[in-house]
């Protein structure tokens, strides 16, 4: 059973040359390609990352991956470039083409109570602040601060990604009313993407306009029940209290903020996406590994045990499709967080064991990761490759790259805990396999991102000499000449065949199809658009993958709010019986 959406759209499941003009396809993973291509060994790469070791001071303009040079905006955030920030730009906006922007948001909705949602980040290529995929886009940039911090002031970014994160949870804390300890109501997105093609009134999708142009209405839409995205919001909420520990008042208020949600999220019960638009775009299947992830963001930000234990309990991992297996079991997604939950639980277990009565669990976990692991090797036949060496998690479907970042960083991050633990590797069945297995998997995958592919195409925007030039965003593809152009005025933008007039550097595209083909047609958002979720999880990757492979992991900071562990004595056993 998938724990991914259907396609709503049906039909076939292969990028078409003529794909639609528009973004009206679900982000998610979609029907199961039993038609992938057989599985290929990868070519095995010696490439080196390494940061250069006098980095720690003087700020340079690049960053030495040993082979691959690459320049210090696209090393350190992808995002900021994608979709800059939302709202009256902050002092660390560094592109040039951008301008504040919809600085109304909330105040035109008379039935809405947030009148301040100015601020946060557009989700992709259109003007849609999806608050679903932009919360797991700011706790994976957080837990790859917490977990290489060391990387990334190494490569003078530590304070520029941080503000970066709190860029996102500021805003966060406007959605839903942040100083009480219980709420009803969460704002689950700002603006809206009529997708049915008979409606001419002015939208975030039938609209092709610089955001800065907007002067049409923008609703805002909350939900009462949505425990999906309440409990993604606490998980982003709590991960950046760690990441904001030494701003003491920040982090508190963080923390409260990711308690009420998490409680919103178990008290009142439903999917965010069940019955609305959010559906076609960002369709939540399910909450309960949203309540695992969760549970184990905000055990790690209090130390309350009361998460962890909801976190392990067998009842919510069984719901959560812990030991289902399927087609896409392994994939972490804005969608699904159960991989990243079991990868994050099994630190628990390597660092800390706490034993009873979370042992059982955690030590699921850990072994359902080992098997994640194994699938994302290439001797296993979990996933395809396509000929060129690119992992198939979607098998088949388009946008895959999201998906492939995020294993990227799972590999190189479970490699690094093994390593911290004085584990040298892991079994899959009779075979061991050394951590070097695993950022080599890593390694291949960035690499066939950054260019070594069969079309020589470098998938990062900005990066190389050949990389795609008529990406799917509307603000990178209208010139900042002064001239608004109206809701259908911007059209001919869209529909040129020309590059887009500002390059938008860093920008990681949806990726080739199942055969390493891609289509620079900016109307082809199936190859040319990138989205927030997807470049968090690239710049994961890449600090995780950066620097010498000694420096590892911070073993310590996730732990510093968790007390020291005086593990349960098991129950006595029964009575004994002749």
């Amino acid at each position: 059973m998938s724990m991914y959406g259907r396609d709503p759209w049906g039909g076939p499941l292969e990028i078409a040359a003529d794909s639609a003009t528009d973004d009206d396809r679900s982000r998610n993973l979609q029907d199961y390609d039993k038609g992938a291509l057989s599985s290929r060994q990868l070519d095995e790469t010696q490439q080196s990352w390494l940061l250069g070791p006098t980095e720690q001071k003087k700020k340079k303009k690049y960053v030495d991956l040993g082979c691959i040079i690459v320049s210090r905006k696209i090393f350190v955030w992808t995002v900021g470039t994608i979709l800059a920030a939302a709202g009256k730009l902050p002092k660390h906006n560094n592109v040039s083409w951008r301008g504040n922007s919809c600085l109304n948001d909330g105040k035109g909705d008379s039935g809405s109570t947030f009148k301040d949602l100015k601020g946060g980040f557009y989700d992709a290529g259109d003007a849609i602040k999806f608050h679903f995929p932009k919360s797991f886009a700011m706790t994976m940039l957080s837990w790859s601060v917490i977990e290489y911090s060391a990387k990334y002031e190494a490569a003078g970014e530590l304070n520029h990604v941080k503000e970066i994160i709190k860029w996102g949870t500021d805003y966060f804390l406007k959605t839903f009313n942040s100083s009480a300890d219980s709420i009803s109501m969460l704002v689950y997105q700002v603006g809206s993407g009529d997708t049915s093609g008979g409606s001419t009134t002015p939208n975030d999708h039938y609209c092709w306009m610089r955001p800065e142009d907007i002067d049409y209405p923008r609703p805002v839409k909350t939900c009462s029940s949505c425990s999906d995205l309440a409990a993604e919001m606490a998980a982003a909420l709590a991960s950046a209290s760690i990441v904001f520990k030494d701003n003491k008042a920040y982090s508190q208020k963080l923390v409260h903020g990711a308690k009420t949600l998490y409680k919103f999220a178990r008290d009142q019960r439903g999917r965010y996406s069940e019955g609305n638009e959010a559906a076609t775009f960002y369709n939540s299947t399910m909450y309960w590994d949203e309540f695992v992830w969760g549970g184990a963001w905000l055990y790690y930000a209090t130390g309350n045990n009361s998460y962890l234990t909801i976190a392990t309990h067998p009842k919510m991992a069984k719901h959560a499709g812990a030991f289902w297996g399927g087609p896409d079991y392994g994939v972490l997604s804005w969608d699904n967080k159960l991989a990243g939950a079991q990868v994050l639980l099994s630190r628990l277990r390597l660092f800390l064991s706490p034993g009873y009565p979370y042992e059982e669990i955690l030590s699921a976990f850990h072994n359902q990761t080992n098997i994640i692991m194994c699938s994302y090797l290439p001797y296993f036949n979990s996933f395809n490759r396509t000929k060129g060496g690119l992992i198939e998690l979607t098998h088949g479907r388009p946008q895959p790259l999201q998906y492939v970042v995020n294993a990227a960083f799972l590999a190189t991050l479970y490699s690094d805990y093994l390593e911290a633990s004085d584990t040298p590797g892991w079994t899959c069945g009779p075979n061991f396999y050394s951590t070097n297995v695993l950022r080599t998997f890593a390694r291949t995958q960035i690499d066939y991102i950054l260019g070594k592919n069969p079309r020589k195409m470098s998938y990062l925007v900005g990066f190389g000499n050949h990389y795609p030039k008529h990406v799917h965003h509307r603000g990178a593809s209208i010139p900042k000449n002064k001239v608004k152009y109206s809701c259908k005025g911007g059209w001919k933008w869209r529909d040129t065949k020309k590059g887009n007039p500002n390059t938008i550097v860093g920008a990681m595209v949806a990726g080739p199809d199942s055969r390493d083909g891609f289509r620079d047609v900016r109307t082809n958002y199936n190859y040319t658009e990138p989205t927030l979720a997807g470049n968090a999880g690239l710049v994961a990757a890449l600090v995780a993958l950066s620097g010498e492979k000694s420096v590892g992991i911070d073993k310590n900071t996730m732990f510093s709010a968790v007390p020291p562990l005086f593990p349960n004595p098991p129950p006595p056993p029964a009575p004994w019986k002749p």
